[in-house]
């Protein structure tokens, strides 16, 4: 079911599935919206809650300045979770919406029982990375956001998986082309301007999971053994026929591990 709510006075879209007392909180990622979890929520809410937002500049959710920084968008979901009586969870990040997790990680983390960025890092963006973002708002500044939804979709699936997503492909790239062009330059800006919180996380008691793919090409599986081995207190798991879309590429086996890690959440006794 999808509903509006007004989180800290941000206009948000939200969707709510599943019951019970366990709670999954699914965060998409760049250019994305809550539309890219319609097939994978009801594989997590046979057991669990599943809630989903459209992060604020994307979806129909409200765009408010040029840059959401993504402590603003972990306030946001902060204030959207309270306002629906959740008083814990489990929070998946896949990629941008990881960065949006390791904030609320940062500033709420009495909240969390655990954690999981989904093809996500922990790191700041590289001096490259950002040069890349910097063009990109020059792209759909100067009216060109095609190029973006001609290109960013399939770039994100393993390469034999592109024919049978097609379909799938052709939706991300036509949901491009609806996200308004200030939500995009919002987020691309405040993405550029995150902080790494590598070292948050390693100090952290949180559990945490990160879930990388072998055929990743935008997270791509060199980098994602450094992080995994920098971050040693993190369970790890790999996808091997996946790119950056595991829980499209390899949905059953993405929503398996999940739900494993956050039943072993609610399970253990939470000491932080």
């Amino acid at each position: 079911m999808e509903k509006l709510i007004v989180a800290g006075n941000v206009a948000t879209r939200y969707s709510d599935q599943g019951q019970g007392s366990r709670t999954v909180v699914l965060l998409h990622g760049y250019l994305e919206s809550i539309e890219i979890w319609e097939d994978f929520s009801p594989l997590l809410a046979r057991d669990f809650r599943v809630l989903a937002m459209d992060i604020p500049g994307h979806g129909i959710s409200e765009v408010l300045g040029e840059s959401h920084s993504m402590e603003f968008l972990a306030d946001v979901a902060h204030d959207w979770l309270l306002a629906l009586g959740i008083e814990d969870c489990v929070m998946v990040g896949h990629s941008m919406g990881g960065y949006v997790a390791a904030a609320f990680l940062e500033k709420y983390s009495e909240m969390l029982r655990g954690i999981v960025w989904l093809h996500s890092t922990p790191g700041a963006d590289t001096e490259e990375k950002r040069r890349d973002r910097m063009r990109e708002i020059e792209v759909v500044r100067s009216g060109r956001k095609e190029l973006l939804a001609r290109t960013s979709p399939a770039k994100a699936f393993a390469p034999e998986n592109r024919k049978k997503m097609a379909e799938r492909i052709e939706d991300m790239g036509f949901q491009v082309m609806l996200t308004e062009d200030d939500g995009i330059i919002a987020l691309l800006n405040g993405m550029a301007e995150r902080s790494d919180r590598s070292a948050l996380l390693r100090d952290s008691r949180v559990p945490q999971l990160y879930v990388f793919g072998r055929k990743d090409e935008y997270l791509r599986p060199d980098i994602a053994a450094v992080i995994a081995a920098e971050q040693p207190q993190a369970r790890v798991e790999w996808l091997e026929n996946s790119g950056h879309m595991g829980f499209l590429e390899e949905s059953s086996r993405c929503a398996e591990t999940i739900a494993d890690f956050a039943n072993f959440c609610y399970e253990s006794k939470k000491n932080y």
